[in-house]
């Protein structure tokens, strides 16, 4: 049994041997569940309520940057919490190293999602609407409308089910080159230049021939990683590709 700072009218219990993980605690109506993600500093917490709408994400870095949720602010005071994610249906928090033990986080957020999500409290409190990088512009060219329509319909939603989101920052047409962020926990996951190279970029290239490399942004800057495995191939294509072997999958 894990205690925590308010009085909860029932104590959670973690489930021993589930797979995924997961921990429920009740209060009133609401449940929370635990998954892990690929990311081993970033725990996915599942409530049975929506926490922002759909396909909408928001990630927070710092407290400062956490300046327009009461709820992020709040998490933010638990020593060890690093970053944190709102998705439509989940929320990632990522620790700060591997020397804090989830053990120890896990009561102060149970308690802290508890008391935000059952008090009314709105979880952005700011005027304007959240803008999606993925909304189609009349100034995106035919190119770019179509980067964005794959990243929105067949990789974010396998990213966000890791506990993260991707984020398109802008396609070079010269070489051939997206730009993407990872968020979430898939931002500092080990295997996150695997999925980038092996899964975006395969999937990318296969139905858009313009496209010819993906590399990552981090905070501006350009990291280009090499990865040498060969991409998985099992997803049935929708799209026109241009070579007639199957489409990669992430």
């Amino acid at each position: 049994m894990f205690l925590v700072k308010r009085s909860l009218p029932r104590a959670f219990q973690t489930r021993v041997g589930a797979s995924p993980f997961s921990a429920c605690q009740a209060f009133r109506n609401l449940f929370i569940q635990t998954a892990e993600t690929p990311n081993e500093q970033a725990l996915k917490f599942l409530p049975s309520m929506k926490i922002l709408a759909d396909n909408e994400t928001r990630e927070f870095l710092s407290g400062r940057e956490a300046a327009c949720s009461p709820l992020a602010l709040k998490l933010f005071t638990i020593d060890g919490v690093k970053s944190i994610m709102f998705g439509s249906n989940f929320i990632t928090i990522e620790k700060a190293d591997q020397a804090t033990n989830w053990s120890l986080l896990k009561p102060e957020i149970f308690s802290i999602l508890t008391e935000y999500l059952t008090n009314g409290t709105p979880i952005i409190v700011e005027d304007s609407s959240i803008s999606s990088d993925m909304e189609i512009s009349e100034d995106d060219d035919e190119i770019v409308s179509m980067i964005k329509e794959l990243i929105f319909t067949r990789i974010r939603p396998a990213i966000q089910d890791d506990g993260g989101d991707i984020e398109f920052v802008n396609f070079e047409e010269t070489t051939g080159t997206v730009y993407l962020r990872l968020k979430g926990a898939c931002r500092s996951c080990d295997s996150s230049s695997v999925t980038l190279k092996n899964g975006i970029e395969s999937m990318l290239k296969y139905y858009i021939e313009e496209v010819q490399a993906v590399e990552p942004v981090d905070d501006g800057i350009e990291n280009a990683q090499e990865v040498q495995e060969e991409p998985a191939f099992d997803i049935a294509a929708h799209l026109t590709p241009r070579i007639r072997s199957d489409p990669p999958n992430l």
